[in-house]
This record gives C-alpha cells, sequence and structure tokens, in this order.
C-alpha cells in the first residue's frame, strides 16, 4: 500500500484517478456551472478540468457531485454570447454550453462509491470567471473532441500526443522554483510523472543540488522537488516493456519511492540516471542481485527483504501497478485453530507455480496446452496484474478500483471476501493462478478491513461486503499479518523459498526449464516477448501495449542458474523430502560435541578479530630474499617462519631471535609455495621444476624428493595424510604420503590416487576444511569444484577473462571467493556452481584471506585491502609493500598475519583491537 497517501487534500476532490486510463489532464479554469430547477437558476463555482478525453467539473461544495463529461459523448461544444442592449458594444462570450449524451456523477455527498450514470441528452452551461479565456477553452475542447471522435484507438493517442507535445515545447521550467538562487541547472527535458494507473506529463529539471519535476498543470503541486544528497538508491525502470522510466528512493524502503518517472527518450532518462549516479558515487553503495543473494543467504537480509529487494531490482514497484511486488503463498492450512510453523504440510509447496499446486486442474491445463498451436502456454491469466493487486487492496484503494473498472467495483461474490476461499480458487480455478502482494507480510493489516465504510455490495445470501474473513487461526487482522510474517521467515520456507525465486525471477523462468516446471505465462507478460516498437500499426501498437498493461508482467529475469539454498546451520531441517540439490555431507551443521563450547569461543575470536581487521597494524618488515616471496608456512608455535621465492631458496625466520636462521636450496629454479606439515616436523615446497621437495626440520636437510609433474608445480595442499598438487601441466594429482613416516625420517612411498584433468594450467587450488572438496583456479580463468572422495567434477564456472591468481572457500564451504589478473574478485555458491557476487577491484588483487563476508587481500600495489563483500566497498586501505603483495598466511585466531611481495619482503601484522 506503499502508494495510498495517508495525507488527505482537505479542499478538492479532484484526483487523476478520475480520468481514463492513458488520459492527461492538462489545464483547469474557475467556472460557474448555470442550473435551472424549478425555475430557479444556481450557479455553483468550481473548477474545470480539461483533459484529453474528458471535461470533468469539480464543485466548491462538497455536497454537489462532481461532472465527468466524455468527450466522445458530446454532440455540440460552442461559446455563448452574452445578450447586450446596445447594439454598438460588441458581443463577448458569456460562458460555453456542452450538450452531451451520457454524464458521471462522482462522489455525491463526498462519498466514494460506483459512478452514477445519467444518459440522454443533457446541457451544462460554464460561465468561466475569466470570460476572455472562454474562446481559447471551446477551440481547445474542440480539438480533444476530434481526436476522442476518431475511430482508430491509434489515430485518437497520436493526436492527443501531438497536442500533449505541442503545449510541453510551449512551456519550459520555471527556474523561480528552484530552492537556492545559487542553483547550476545541468539538464532539463519532458517527462511523466508515474503513479499507479496515472501518469502526469511536465518538466524536469537537475541542478547541481537538487532534481526537479514541474507538472504541465500545476497538479498536485507547482513543483516536486527532490535533494540530491538524500537520494539513497535511483534504479532505472521500463515501463510499458520500454526503458524509459526511472525511480528514485530517499529513504532504505524498497517499496516507497519518492519520485518515478517516465521519459519520452531512453537518451534523457540515462543521462538524468547517470549525472545522478556519478553525484552520489561516494555515497551511495550500488546493490545487484548477486550482493543481495550474498546477504541473504548468510542470515543479514530476512526473507521478507531479500524479496522486496528482489522485486526492486526486477522492475517491481509500487508506483505500477501491472508491475507490482509479487510475495508467495506461503501459507496451506487456512482450516485449522492453530497453526503449526512444525509441520511441512502447513506450508504451500513453494518448488511450484500455483497453478501446478492442484494436480488434477494441471492435467487439464497440459492437455490444452499440448492441443495449442505456437506460441503455447499454459495458463491464460497471469500471477500479478493491476487487477488482482486491487482485488487485495479495494478497502483501502476503493478509487484506484474505480478507476480501473471504469467506476464500479467487480461483483460482491468475486471481491476478496475471505482468505481461505481465495486460496481455495487459486488452487482450484479454472483461471486464477494469482500470487499475494507484500502487504500479506507487512504491519498494516487496514487492507484486510473496512474502515473507510465503503458500500462494496452484496452477496448471493444477502450479507454484505465487510471485512475479510480470516482463517480461524487468527485472532484478528493483526495477529493473521504477524503469523503470515512467522511463516514467512519460518524454517521450512528460508529452506525452500529459492525453489520459488528460481520460478519468478531464476532460470525457470523461461525456456525449457519453464516448460518442466510448467511455468508457461502468455508470451506477451515476458520481457522480449515482443517488441511494440517493431509493430508498424499504430492501432495495433496500442492496442497490444495496453493489453500488455492490464495483462500484468512477468519480472525481468535476475538469475539464470539454479538459485542456491539459504544457510540454515543452526536448525534442524523440517523439509518434506530431502533435497536433491544438497549432495555434500559438509554443508550439513556440525553435530554438538563435548568440545562445543571451546568451539564457540574460537569462534567468537575469530569474528572479533574480523570485525576489528581494518586495525592491522605492521609490526615488523624483514628483507630475506633475492626475488619475489612465494610462500608462508609457520610452525605451530609460531616460532618458526618458513618462506620460499623465486629466488630458489626455502628460508627459515626466526620470531625469538627476529632474524634469518636457515637458507636452504633444492634446484635451480623457482619455488612456488610450501605448507608445514603435521607436527611440526617437515616443510613440503613445491618448484617451478616439476618436483615436490620435502625439508625435515630437526635434520635440517632434503628429506625426499616427488618429481609428480610434467611441468611446474604451482600450489599444494595437505589434508589426512593426503598432498594435492597443482601444476601447469594441466592436471591436479592426489598422492597418499604417510606423514608419519616423513616425520621419523623414512622415505614415503608416495602413491597416486587421483588426477583432476583441467583444460588450462592449473594456477592454484584450495580445499575446504573438511577435506571433502577442492577448487581449482587455471590460467585461462576457469573456477572448478571437484568432490575428492569421488574425484567427479561438481562443477565448471569460467569467471575471469585473465589467469586466476588465487582461490578458496569460505569456513563454511559454502561459498568460494576467487582473485585474477582481471581484477575481478568473484562469489561462487558453491551447491549450485552459481557465480553470485563479482567485483571489480581499482587494481589487481594476488592473494587473500577471508572469513565468507570480509575479504583481506593484497593488491599489485603492495597494499593490504579489506573489502566488505555484503556491500561491496573497499572499507580500508593499508600501505605495506612497495610491490605486489604475493603470499599471504594468517593464524587460526585471525589477529597474526604474515605478507611476502614482490619487493623480496616479509612483514608481520599484529591486530590492534
Amino acid at each position: 500500500m506503499a502508494f495510498i497517501k495517508r495525507k488527505e487534500r482537505s479542499k478538492e476532490r479532484f484526483s487523476l484517478l478520475l480520468l481514463d486510463l492513458e488520459e492527461y489532464y492538462f489545464e483547469q479554469h474557475t467556472v460557474y456551472h448555470v442550473t435551472t430547477s424549478s425555475a430557479k437558476k444556481r450557479k455553483i463555482r468550481g473548477s474545470l478540468k480539461v483533459c484529453s478525453k474528458s471535461i470533468i467539473f469539480e464543485p466548491e461544495d462538497h455536497v454537489e457531485p462532481i461532472l465527468k463529461i466524455p468527450l466522445r459523448d458530446c454532440k455540440k461544444i460552442e461559446a455563448v454570447e452574452e445578450k447586450d442592449q446596445n447594439p454598438f458594444n460588441e458581443s463577448k462570450p458569456a460562458g460555453l454550453t456542452i450538450l452531451c449524451k451520457q454524464v458521471y456523477l462522482i462522489k455525491e455527498n463526498n462519498v466514494v462509491a460506483p459512478y452514477r450514470v445519467e444518459r440522454g441528452d443533457s446541457t451544462f452551461l460554464f460561465h468561466l470567471e475569466v470570460s476572455s479565456k472562454t474562446e481559447d477553452v471551446v477551440q481547445t475542447l474542440l480539438q480533444l473532441h476530434r481526436a476522442s471522435c476518431l475511430d482508430k484507438l491509434g489515430d485518437q493517442t497520436a493526436m492527443i500526443a501531438a497536442n500533449l507535445q505541442s503545449r510541453l515545447a510551449r512551456t519550459s521550467f520555471d527556474k523561480n522554483s528552484f530552492q537556492n538562487v545559487s542553483e547550476i541547472p545541468h539538464m532539463e527535458c519532458e517527462a511523466e510523472m508515474v503513479t499507479p494507473l496515472v501518469t502526469n506529463p511536465g518538466h524536469v529539471c537537475i541542478t547541481d543540488q537538487s532534481l526537479y519535476f514541474q507538472p504541465l498543470n500545476g497538479y498536485p503541486e507547482q513543483v516536486v522537488r527532490i535533494e540530491l544528497h538524500r537520494v539513497k538508491q535511483i534504479y532505472k525502470r521500463r515501463h510499458g516493456l520500454r526503458p524509459l522510466g526511472l525511480e528514485v528512493f530517499c529513504t532504505e524502503n524498497d517499496f516507497c519511492s519518492d519520485i518515478y518517472l517516465k521519459f519520452y527518450k531512453t537518451s534523457d532518462r540515462n543521462d538524468l540516471y547517470y549525472y545522478i549516479a556519478t553525484f552520489l558515487e561516494n555515497h551511495m553503495v550500488e546493490h545487484t542481485a548477486e550482493s543481495y543473494m550474498l546477504q541473504w543467504q548468510r542470515g543479514h537480509l530476512s526473507n521478507y527483504q531479500y524479496l522486496l529487494h528482489l522485486n526492486n531490482l526486477a522492475d517491481r514497484s509500487g508506483n505500477d501497478l501491472s508491475q507490482y511486488p509479487v510475495f508467495p503463498w506461503i501459507i496451506a492450512d487456512y482450516n485449522s485453530t492453530e497453526l503449526d510453523m512444525m509441520n511441512p504440510a502447513t506450508f504451500r509447496d513453494l518448488s511450484k507455480p500455483v497453478g501446478a499446486l492442484n494436480k488434477e486442474r494441471l492435467e487439464r491445463l497440459l492437455s490444452r496446452y499440448r492441443d495449442m498451436p505456437d506460441p503455447r502456454f499454459m495458463y491464460g491469466s497471469h500471477y500479478s496484474s493491476p487487477g488482482y493487486v486491487l482485488f487485495y487492496l479495494v478497502r483501502v484503494a476503493p478509487e484506484h478500483m474505480l478507476c480501473l473498472q471504469n467506476g464500479r467495483y467487480d461483483n460482491a461474490d468475486r471481491m476478496f471476501n475471505s482468505i481461505g476461499e481465495t486460496w481455495k480458487n487459486c488452487l482450484e480455478g479454472a483461471t486464477d493462478f494469482k500470487e499475494l502482494i507484500p502487504d500479506f507480510y507487512g504491519n498494516d493489516p487496514s487492507f484486510l478491513l473496512n474502515c473507510l465504510s465503503l458500500d462494496l455490495g452484496k452477496r448471493q445470501g444477502g450479507s454484505s461486503v465487510q471485512d475479510v474473513v480470516l482463517p480461524p487461526w487468527a485472532a484478528d487482522a493483526s495477529d493473521f499479518l504477524q503469523k503470515s510474517q512467522k511463516a514467512l521467515e519460518s524454517q521450512y520456507v528460508s529452506e525452500h523459498l529459492h525453489e520459488w525465486i528460481d520460478l519468478v525471477f531464476g532460470f525457470k523462468q523461461k525456456g525449457s526449464e519453464a516448460v518442466a516446471a510448467h511455468n508457461v505465462f502468455h508470451p506477451l507478460t515476458y520481457e522480449g516477448g515482443i517488441d511494440c516498437d517493431s509493430i508498424e500499426d499504430p492501432n495495433e501498437k496500442i492496442a497490444m501495449l495496453i493489453q500488455i498493461l492490464e495483462f500484468g508482467q512477468t519480472p525481468t529475469q535476475l538469475f539464470t542458474t539454479p538459485h542456491p539454498q539459504r544457510i540454515t546451520p543452526r536448525f534442524q531441517s523440517i523439509s518434506r523430502t530431502p533435497s536433491v540439490n544438497t549432495p555434500l555431507n559438509e554443508l550439513s551443521p556440525a553435530s554438538t560435541s563435548e568440545d562445543s563450547s571451546f568451539e564457540d569461543l574460537t569462534e567468537e575470536t575469530r569474528r572479533l578479530a574480523w570485525n576489528n581487521i581494518a586495525k592491522l597494524k605492521l609490526m615488523s618488515t624483514h628483507k630475506i630474499h633475492k626475488e619475489a616471496v612465494t610462500g608462508i608456512a609457520v610452525t605451530r608455535t609460531a616460532s618458526s617462519v618458513f618462506t620460499t621465492s623465486q629466488d630458489s631458496t626455502l628460508k627459515m625466520f626466526s620470531r625469538e631471535s627476529n632474524g634469518l636462521q636457515r637458507s636452504m636450496s633444492f634446484s635451480n629454479m623457482a619455488l612456488s609455495s610450501c605448507l608445514m606439515l603435521p607436527e611440526d616436523k617437515a616443510v613440503v615446497c613445491s618448484s617451478w621444476d616439476n618436483n615436490v621437495y620435502f625439508y625435515s626440520i630437526p635434520f635440517g636437510r632434503r628429506q625426499d624428493t616427488l618429481m609428480g609433474h610434467d611441468d611446474a608445480i604451482s600450489k599444494m595442499c595437505w589434508k589426512d595424510n593426503q598432498l594435492y598438487t597443482a601444476s601447469w601441466d594441466s592436471t591436479v594429482k592426489v598422492w597418499q604420503c604417510d606423514s608419519a613416516d616423513i616425520a621419523n625420517n623414512k622415505r614415503c612411498q608416495f602413491q597416486l590416487l587421483a588426477e583432476f584433468e583441467h583444460e588450462a594450467g592449473v594456477n592454484t587450488i584450495n580445499l575446504n576444511p573438511a577435506g571433502t572438496l577442492l577448487v581449482s583456479g587455471t590460467k585461462d580463468g576457469t573456477v572448478t569444484i571437484w568432490d575428492t572422495s569421488s574425484s567427479v567434477q561438481l562443477h565448471q564456472v569460467h569467471c575471469h577473462s585473465g589467469k586466476i591468481h588465487d582461490v578458496a572457500f569460505s569456513p563454511d564451504s559454502r561459498h568460494i571467493l576467487s582473485v585474477g589478473e582481471d581484477s575481478c574478485l568473484k562469489v561462487i555458491d558453491v551447491q549450485t556452481g552459481m557465480m553470485i557476487s563479482s567485483v571489480q577491484a581499482d587494481e589487481e588483487q594476488r592473494c587473500f584471506c577471508w572469513d565468507g563476508n570480509t575479504v583481506l587481500s593484497g593488491g599489485q600495489s603492495g597494499h593490504l585491502q579489506v573489502l566488505d563483500l555484503l556491500s561491496n566497498k573497499v572499507t580500508t586501505r593499508i600501505p605495506g609493500h612497495s610491490g605486489a603483495v604475493t603470499a599471504m598466511w594468517m593464524n587460526e585466531q585471525c589477529s597474526t598475519v604474515i605478507t611476502g611481495g614482490e619487493d623480496k619482503q616479509i612483514i608481520f601484522w599484529k591486530l590492534d583491537c
């Protein structure tokens, strides 16, 4: 109900809702309506509104009805002259007279009710307060009358549009309306302000301080002003399936904008958008569907907030009833006295569209679909349309309903009488497939109550339509909303909401997936389903646009791959059936153990550290290599730090003596990485000479060599006596190695367990904490996810335009982050393989650590940066190396960081909380 204004206009009953759809209000004149009844002459003062398809008289006396005279029903419009006894005086027009076939009487006794129609010839006489304007008004009305009487709708529309453009061309924005005399105008153009069911033409002007809209008719205000510094979000919109709209928000409420403008030229819309975006770039975060998805998955957004954000990004607006925000039916039980949120049967199956919930009805629809010629569709009506929105909101928006339905309410038995009845009809009705609107999960129950005491008619049983009948489990309307909110945020819905998103905003919206999901609607409802600009016949084009607007529109598709499930690790699943999309055991929450209190404490320490990661302080710098540092490994006691370098050496740095203790060289080629084996007895180094070297710390010598690849080895991982090696020979190999043998200085029997083939050289790999998944990043920008137990490739995502430098799982194994030479950071959902976030950094990032939400990365310039993935903003930059940061290590408590760089240095960092 965002579009329903609470503030009443005290003196004016007129509203643009009294106009027909696609009609314009041009000008108004103060007049006296002269009537004669019972031989008594009356003059009723009021305002005469000249509109593109009608004449509207609004009396000042609220008891008198508003008169609406359709121009197409007028037989005669002419000026009447004043009779003067002096024959030498020039006659003057005394008023204008209108002879019409019918007139609408609206708001009699100031009551909102269906319009009363008086048919038969009637004559109306109006005297203008400024009589000199009479002739001009008559000529204007005659011109508009000619347009209304044209046979073809396209011709009518073209003639009215020409009149409108002429009026706009003859006027311009009044700069006296500037709030500040020092404001500098940037651009002016023509546009229309959009509100539900109506548009209002006028002039737009943007300055260095404000956005202005000045209605051509001065209604409802002389000027609308938006201060640019107050703008929080701006969105490009498609209006009438054309890229002409712009919506501006000055609050974080995605349901209620401050102004919605429709431009006549896409170039004007884009120029204005980019000007505001440039003005706001330092304090306005541009959100994407992927960034919102990440916030929702991790519990930073509620289900309600996430759905509102998706609606907003998909061109749904509270100002456009043909694209009003759409929400799902959640509850399926409207008969019980208690609502059991732990029972899956309480909830609607979110994996199916409304039309597929009833198996018998679906079979009938599919039978018709199979016999239908192309283009085929399963459902003849949509799940969201202006009629459906006002079906739900008629008790709070009666004038909108009257506008949509030519001054009438719907039949009383077809109105929104009962929530249970409406749900039943959506399940069983032959043509009823509607979903819900956000108001069902909001805080204002007024749309369920007849607070305005409207006469909405009587049902067949004789009862009048009053408040909406609620289910037995709701004590009152407020209780119904509270329980609906609770249901929307419930465990079951959180586990399954992604399935509904796939249908409405995602990959099951179109194409073969939509057919398989029984989710195919009329072609006209889809974006790109028809190109109205390509239709040459103006009549056909107008008819098509009206049909599209009234029928409803499918949201803009936001996702083209399966939407990942929400992370709900702390709750027991109450799914109807096990999810086929969750094959990975490690994604399930870990069972509680006797060490859980210690784990919780460690987790709290990590969380606190990451919250303060921007306070990282440089402790010391040590130049111990002759070339770039490539790897860092630290003993459990943190007393010794081992580093590898392109200078082909392994160095051992002592924290106690704060100096270099050992330097080892295994070949004359660069070492690419290193890792510490359990018990701190050995360091493993990979080399560009295709070998892996095992260095014994207690004995101070090379202990073993694994000749494993046909090209340089780039990165290694270790888990449970298995060594994973990545190479530029396009493979990742898994080796069985007994760490106990290595610790006891025994020769190791290396056994090749598996080999993962790639199409390009592998530059980096990472294991998830459980060791059940491996991710690889290649030189051609491809990320591949592998199941280590079966050696099966789960997902392959080409997400970078160049070499991938580093890749890592989030601590909960739900997501993967990768950085590449294209300066992008990409987040991939492990479950679906979908890329859910992409951040363009201002420089190439070479390595990183992250907690799933915040990234500490090292860049090409040598600086560290802290990036918040939820807002896609760099929050802190920390100067460090004088060359690119090439290696990074972080301790388990996330309080100590060591970095290595192309400047041949290692730097020790400490968190200063």
